[in-house]
């Protein structure tokens, strides 16, 4: 997985990033005003930046005209207005969040900007199971599993969400492209069919009232 460097002035929103993003495997680094960027990146080997732009000493525009190394940025920020946007990707970031955000967002954001970067995970492996995010590909004991198309996007949502639990409206919206409007009882179904086929009875939890989480121990 990747490292990544929040740039958030505001601690507890700082924390709920890298809480979230080192659920799902990445490693965090936190720092809270403009000028200790620099530092950090010399310091570390940081794959992708989430910059906010209102921050302490220097804003995020400072910040990004002033990196030295070719690191990708996404600006997450409260300035929503088009001209901050169109600025901010003109200075060469890849993308551009307006706070408050869906954290299940920001996670699909940051793996589409290492993919783009190369620096996703292309295949994920847990014990007997082997997914390839490329070629959407499932193995199962070293053999190819036929999954419908609905069914391998749960896989990938709770491959790329893993350790966080998904509500079944959520996992409904990714499953079916936002045009589904079934019962989320359609949901239990297909995670049924899933444990089944890999073996993943005790791995795909059930969380209460809720949805599931892919619970992944180190």
């Amino acid at each position: 997985m990747a490292k990544i460097l929040i740039v958030e002035d505001k601690k507890a929103i700082n924390a709920l990033i890298k809480k979230n993003l080192e659920l799902i495997g990445h490693q965090c680094v936190s720092v809270f005003d403009g000028t200790s960027v620099e530092e950090a990146t010399r310091n570390h080997d940081i794959d992708l930046i989430l910059l906010d732009i209102m921050l302490p000493r220097a804003d995020g525009f400072q910040v990004m005209g002033n990196l030295t190394e070719e690191i990708p940025v996404i600006f997450l920020t409260a300035k929503d207005a088009v001209g901050d946007k169109v600025r901010g990707l003109n200075l060469g970031a890849y993308d551009y969040i307006v706070k408050p955000f869906d954290i299940l967002e920001l996670q699909a954001r940051v793996d589409a900007v290492l993919r783009r970067t190369k620096k996703a995970d292309d295949v994920f492996r847990y014990g007997d199971v082997e997914v390839n995010l490329n070629s959407r590909e499932v193995l199962y004991r070293g053999s190819p599993v036929d999954f419908k198309p609905q069914e391998y996007r749960l896989i990938e949502a709770l491959v790329k969400n893993r350790n966080v639990a998904l509500p079944r409206e959520k996992l409904l919206d990714v499953a079916w492209d936002y045009d589904y409007m079934g019962d989320t009882r359609t949901i239990d179904v297909h995670i049924h069919t899933i444990r089944k086929k890999l073996g993943w009875e005790d791995v795909v939890k059930t969380v209460y009232k809720l949805g599931y989480r892919l619970e992944v121990r180190d």
